[in-house]
């Protein structure tokens, strides 16, 4: 291999304010800058390793933050196609490439030397002298490198990479399938008759979603959750509702080879027997060692208690769905594909709106400048789009974030729309973590490079694009957790932004929704689309009076699928996956008019790799805090009081992972708080 054959747009980002250059890079150049930056890893690793000199905080564990730099830029690059933009090239590349970097970082937290240095800088850690963020950093170093397996002995430590390694190309595989699935299905319609009841904003959406299928002048049912979501909701033909749920529904358990369930049941096992190898009794011990709830006793605690209240409550909601259809003359009962229908109905009875009332006041590019304009009265920063800079798909935005002294600190981008080639849900990434560190090319720090990823139907040419309420709070949603990434103020790159435990990750974002309905947020910037109105009061006091609407079915449908994670990861391994499903769902009584909000061979949060894996709780989890975070502005009588402000972002959006996540909420807070502000933000308390 030659330095010819490496793209050097892939390693070298020069475009504004050190962007990379998207447009020159090519699917095929990644495969010879992988190799070429996993060699260059390689070697730094080794220098590390091997220094003469006596171990050093500086000469290890800085260096060790520093090393990997074109590894970091060309995984960045890749990860954030393959997931947002990717292609046949591509995913061929990913199932090489993921197995691949598994080797990698098992042999590195295998290597014997290395671990020795670590290991004496841990041992001696109160002799060094070290900052709390510096030995945060230390501490995540030596845990990071024992859970590799580096205290095992030779044979144990193959088994692990071994098992990491399979584990990582069916988390890609797994991804994959579901993709294909979700990509491959998609139901015309044609006829008045089987697009009754469908207001103008969801048959614009499949009416665009057909034309880019090549079906023009028809109206495609897809998978994307944007559309799915309100045909299930106002479609009056029951028998298409059934048919575009069960599709929904049975991604990933379609026979054939996009089907995930043997994936799933591998993917169990393998998860059991590392934990065994590592010294724990149970895969959810050894993802919980490092979290806030700490047990898995202690998730199930709080799961079973949000249960209970969420399912009786489901049965009331479930009951009143049930006289809609007996006053329409029908005589079956909820079905799964008929809730979301009837829940609608409920809604626009009980407070007297519905969806389609409301959705044109929730236009996409009003609500984005709700997210900025709450970032800057809290934060004190403002987004200033570059429309003359290239992001890396022509749908996404490219914003510099800037302080009250017009400092640059942070770019952020924004990938909005659905498109075929881009895995479904919502999330926040990085091309490039926040720390200020001195590295080899001689730049002191790298600002950070965030980008969100959202999955909203693309509206024809020249036409809005109109949010519901729920992808109004997705939106607010990710850029809390890319506010978290942007403000981050710290000096190691491991400790950086969102790098904090799973279960304190999703408070910046479920934060930060509440002020999505801040009645001034919502005056000012829910406008409609063609007069430019904003939303009439008695409109807005009917959205706030019906927050906690429908949280019977919303709780049961999150709670089961986390409850059926913990249940995998808890319980012994072994055989079919779905029976695991149906006896937890058995045995906690789920109603059968709901299904799990991610059906286990779909489940991309625990089985898509693995984030979540143990960790689906971590939402609720946060909830909790959340609830209590928010609060603190409610008590000043201002959702915007400065001084609470100041607080959260020094304690909270700013500090990453420097300082334990219990320590940094008390220092917001005073207090770590008990659920009952969660359950009643969610109408759940007694």
């Amino acid at each position: 291999m030659t330095d010819q054959s490496i793209n050097p747009a892939i390693f070298t980002w020069d475009g504004p304010h050190g962007l990379p250059r998207f447009g020159a890079i090519r699917d095929e150049d990644f495969k010879s800058a992988f190799d070429r930056a996993l060699e260059a890893h390689n070697a730094e690793i080794d220098g590390i390793a091997n220094n003469p000199e006596a171990p050093t905080f500086a000469n290890t564990i800085t260096a060790l933050e520093i090393a990997g730099d074109e590894l970091s830029r060309v995984s960045a690059l890749f990860w954030n196609k393959a997931g947002a933009d990717t292609n046949d090239t591509i995913q061929h590349l990913e199932r090489e490439i993921s197995p691949a970097m598994s080797r990698h970082y098992s042999a590195i937290g295998q290597n014997e030397p290395l671990f020795k240095r670590i290991d004496a800088l841990w041992e001696n850690r109160e002799a060094l002298g070290l900052t709390n963020e510096e030995l945060r950093v230390l501490e995540r170093h030596w845990k990071g490198f024992v859970k590799s397996g580096a205290k095992l002995p030779k044979d144990r430590q193959q088994r692990l990479a071994a098992i990491n390694e399979a584990l990582s190309s069916l988390g890609t595989n797994f991804g994959q399938n579901v993709l294909a699935d979700e990509k491959n299905w998609f139901l015309l319609l044609s006829t008045e008759d089987e697009l009754a009841g469908l207001p103008d904003f969801v048959r614009d959406a499949m009416a665009a979603a057909a034309a880019a299928r090549g079906e023009t002048g028809k109206y495609a049912v897809t998978l994307s959750r944007s559309i799915i979501e309100p045909f299930l909701t106002f479609s009056n033909r029951r028998d298409l509702r059934e048919q575009a749920f069960s599709a929904w529904s049975a991604r990933g358990e379609n026979p054939g080879p996009t089907d995930n369930r043997e994936i799933i049941a591998e993917t169990v096992a393998l998860r059991a027997e590392k934990a065994g190898l590592l010294g724990y009794p149970h895969y959810a011990a050894l993802k919980l060692d490092n979290t806030m709830a700490k047990t898995a006793e202690n998730v199930n605690a709080l799961l079973m208690q949000v249960w209970e209240k969420a399912r009786r409550r489901a049965l009331e909601e479930e009951a009143d769905l049930a006289r809609i259809i007996a006053e329409e003359g029908r005589n079956h009962a909820v079905a799964p594909w008929d809730w979301r229908h009837y829940a609608e109905k409920l809604r626009s009875r009980t407070y007297n709106f519905s969806e389609s009332e409301l959705k044109p006041y929730l236009q996409l590019e009003k609500i984005i400048e709700a997210c900025f304009a709450v970032a800057e009265r809290l934060f004190g920063v403002r987004a200033v789009r570059r429309s003359d800079v290239a992001g890396y798909h022509p749908d996404v935005r490219v914003y510099e974030i800037r302080d009250a002294g017009d400092t640059l600190v942070a770019l952020f981008m924004g990938d909005y729309f659905a498109r075929a080639s881009k895995r479904s849900g919502a999330w926040m990434s990085a091309f490039q973590s926040q720390h200020r560190l001195p590295l080899k090319n001689g730049a002191k720090g790298e600002i950070p490079i965030i980008y969100n990823v959202c999955n909203f139907a693309k509206p024809a040419a020249g036409s809005p694009a109109l949010l519901s309420i729920d992808d109004a709070r997705t939106l607010f949603h990710e850029f809390g957790h890319g506010l978290h990434g942007m403000l981050s103020n710290v000096t190691y790159p491991s400790v950086s932004g969102t790098s904090v435990s799973r279960d304190f990750v999703e408070l910046p974002s479920q934060l930060y929704e509440h002020w999505l309905t801040v009645p001034e947020i919502l005056k000012t910037y829910a406008l409609h689309y063609e007069t430019g109105a904003p939303m009439p009061e008695e409109l807005l006091q009917k959205v706030l009076a019906a927050r906690t609407f429908n949280a019977g079915f919303n709780t049961v449908e999150f709670t089961s699928s986390a409850l059926v994670d913990m249940a995998f990861h808890t319980r012994p391994a072994g055989g079919d996956p779905m029976v695991l499903t149906a006896d937890v769902l058995a045995e906690i009584g789920m109603p059968s008019s709901i299904t799990m909000r991610h059906r286990t061979p779909h489940f991309a949060h625990v089985f898509s790799g693995d984030g979540y894996s143990a960790g689906y709780y971590s939402y609720m989890w946060s909830e909790v805090l959340d609830a209590d975070a928010f609060d603190a502005f409610m008590e000043t009588g201002n959702p915007f009081n400065a001084e609470t402000a100041s607080r959260l972002k020094e304690n909270i959006y700013s500090v990453g992972g420097s300082i334990d996540p219990e320590d940094a909420y008390k220092a917001f807070r005073g207090k770590l708080p008990s659920p009952e502000a969660m359950l009643k933000k969610k109408g759940l308390a007694a």
